[in-house]
């Protein structure tokens, strides 16, 4: 199939593009939700079948979610031929190509007191926030905080007082306005809080997410590619949502699902089928047809 081509310049009119450079990554790295993973939370076969050929093409495969750590097993399932995974949009990486046990590479947290102090100073602004906390150690997977209809995950929140949340160093904290739409709440946010404090991004939960500073999908995509000895250019990424556009701006080659936020289509160089669709699986195939 033809993939249909965006030109930020253009005011986001597609384009019929030709077939995918027939030139073969030395990555791929791809987001999880929204981008393999399908409505219906499943990954197809073909999806499965497109990563195991690339990856017995030799090319390394990565997977790049702001799941966090306590979803590890979920994001093996969810792409099993991964050598790499980058966790809680970077904030923790690790290496699966050690065997049946993972090799962290990087992980940082956020003191309970700084998250603490950004919510508040958000809330003086945007008003009341719902918020749910990932503690370093999430105790069988939990998130802590408030159950809210906006999260859909509800059975796995232990519901606690927000001190009880924030009494431990967090792998990352969401937040979620009544008020605010959740690309409004994060410009709102991004004014308030001033740059190296925290890292803030949106990934299509209807929350922001708050993360430790100076890290993103790109530092840790960044930081296996350094292991690999693989040049940014020739990585090729997919992703759907704002978390992934660190990952973007880092690498060579950037297509995003047709389902993806406006912005994720500006910065990308081409767009596949949407993850319905098995955009990437779709993608890949035109790579090892032409390689």
């Amino acid at each position: 199939m033809t993939n249909t081509a965006i030109r930020p310049e253009s005011g986001y009119a597609p384009r019929r593009a030709a077939a995918p450079s027939v030139a073969m990554p030395g990555l791929v790295a791809t987001d999880l939700d929204g981008t393999v993973v399908r409505s219906d939370d499943t990954v197809s076969g073909r999806t499965f079948a497109a990563f195991a050929r690339m990856k017995s093409a030799g090319v390394p495969i990565v997977g790049i979610t702001g799941r966090g750590p306590r979803l590890l097993e979920l994001s093996r399932r969810d792409l099993p031929v991964a050598d790499y995974l980058v966790l809680a949009q970077g904030a923790h990486v690790v290496d699966l190509t050690t065997g049946p046990h993972p090799v962290t590479m990087f992980s940082d947290s956020l003191p309970c007191a700084i998250v603490a102090e950004v919510i508040a100073a958000i809330e003086e602004h945007a008003g009341p926030l719902s918020v749910l906390v990932e503690p370093v150690n999430a105790p069988d997977a939990y998130l802590l905080g408030e159950r809210h209809p906006a999260w859909r995950f509800a059975e796995l929140v232990h519901p606690c007082t927000r001190a009880e949340a924030l009494s431990a160093p967090a792998v990352k904290a969401f937040a979620h306005s009544d008020t605010y739409q959740p690309d409004d709440l994060l410009a709102l946010a991004r004014t308030v809080i001033g740059p190296g404090t925290v890292e803030m991004t949106q990934a299509g939960l209807g929350y922001i997410e708050i993360c430790p500073p100076g890290v993103t999908k790109g530092t840790g995509l960044a930081l296996v590619a350094t292991e690999l000895g693989v040049d940014p250019a020739e990585a090729l990424v997919f992703g759907d949502m704002p978390n992934d556009l660190p990952a973007f701006a880092w690498a060579g080659r950037r297509v995003a699902v047709a389902n993806a936020h406006p912005d994720v289509l500006a910065a990308a160089d081409e767009v596949t089928l949407a993850n319905d669709e098995d955009g990437v699986a779709v993608y890949l195939e035109q790579i090892l047809s032409q390689a």
